[in-house]
């Protein structure tokens, strides 16, 4: 029997894992002229602008029903298990699962890459990242390690119940990571999710403060977007003023924040900086709602925290007082809506699961609501008052 090889190619294309789907140029929220806030970005307006901070991602495409990932963001390059680093988390509303949280909250530091994924593949990131910890030089006599894994629900866009992720999909986000660029929208974690009906998924941003005790400090986010009813773009409600019928009416679901800075911090101001990223998020959205699991996991590259019991007397720096915590808040805030954002304007049309579509966010309607909304206009006057 003759076998047609373009067929076996095709077929076999669409059966591997690709490694994203993105918008081939996607614009973000600065790009559209969407000004958030008023602070410096940084570099790259991303995560990665805090130095060390790596991110990779492991998008899992399979026939018409998987569309699911993992992102992983590593806090340092180094052995995190054995130069932990400072940590909080946040539980703004806990319909979620959260791993690794309660060592978190005791011992106010994180040391393992975080990892997101969807909820049903929380156990097999633990174990991965478990593997890929004790497989480090260093940890050859390690016996405990504290897995911090978070997590949305994919379910209306990916075969969620198959649990589709494999350890090795983990790993390989983890070894894929990089401080290059960070790729958003349909990506790792955030390929079937979905956010005020539209297409959500990774987005990230980042933010300079002016000098506190003389240095600029960096505050950077990076969103799990798979939440939201109704849609608002700096002040302009979005949804309302689009059809009806372009957007999935969605009641629930949840998001994902993690914020790094660069700026020498205590675990309990870096408390108080992921229970801000909130206010970000409440500006996108009109009402937060009982089965959204939304957590916010903050830490500091400042400094680190030891795991060698010889080397405890670890080198803290001063650290930012409580008095000048104020504009750390405002750059959360601004990061996290922007970044909010960026996961919908890089996001592309999906279909998957039983055949559901679920479009990315119009490009053009969004711009034509900015000239409506006369945003271009009221943003130059707020400029010349300044």
């Amino acid at each position: 029997m003759k076998i047609n090889t373009s067929f076996v190619i095709i077929a076999f294309m669409m059966s591997i894992s690709i490694v994203g789907q993105q918008k081939e140029n996607p614009l973000r929220a600065g790009e559209l002229r969407i000004d958030v806030g008023s602070m410096e970005k940084g570099q790259s307006n991303s995560i990665i602008d805090i130095v060390g901070v790596r991110v990779g991602h492991k998008t899992i495409i399979k026939g018409d029903s998987i569309r699911t990932g993992v992102t992983a963001i590593l806090p340092h390059d180094g052995n995190i298990f054995q130069e932990k680093v400072p940590a909080a988390i946040y539980v703004f509303n806990g319909f979620g699962k959260l791993a690794g949280s309660t060592q978190v909250e005791e011992l106010e530091n994180i040391e393992t890459p975080i990892i997101l994924t969807n909820t049903l593949s929380v156990g097999t990131a633990v174990k991965a990242t478990i593997n890929y910890t004790l497989s480090l030089i260093g940890n050859e006599n390690v016996r405990s390690v504290n897995a911090v894994v978070g997590e949305t629900n994919d379910g209306f866009l990916n075969d969620i119940r198959g649990m589709h992720v494999t350890e090795e999909d983990v790993i390989d986000a983890i070894k894929s990571s990089t401080n290059n660029k960070v790729q958003e929208g349909s990506v790792g974690a955030g390929a079937g999710t979905v956010a005020f009906g539209l297409k959500g998924g990774i987005g990230t941003s980042s933010r300079v403060t002016p000098k506190i005790g003389g240095k600029n400090y960096t505050v950077g986010v990076l969103v799990q977007s798979n939440f939201g009813r109704e849609l608002i773009i700096n002040g302009i409600p979005f949804t309302k003023e689009i059809k009806q019928d372009e957007v999935k009416k969605q009641e629930d679901g949840s998001c994902m924040i993690v914020i790094a800075t660069d700026a020498p911090i205590s675990p309990k101001n870096l408390k108080r900086i992921a229970k801000r990223s909130f206010v970000g998020m409440g500006r996108t959205t009109t009402t937060m709602t009982n089965g959204s699991g939304d957590y916010a996991i903050a830490f500091t590259s400042a400094y680190k925290i030891p795991h060698d019991p010889q080397n405890q007397m670890n080198k803290i720096p001063e650290l930012v007082d409580n008095n000048s915590m104020s504009i750390l808040f405002q750059a959360v805030e601004e990061a996290t809506q922007e970044a909010i954002y960026n996961s919908l304007f890089s996001s592309t049309t999906i279909t998957g699961y039983k055949g559901r579509i679920v479009k990315s966010i119009s490009i053009e309607k969004v711009k034509e609501l900015i000239k409506k909304y006369n945003m271009e206009n009221l943003r130059d006057r707020f400029r010349d008052l300044q």
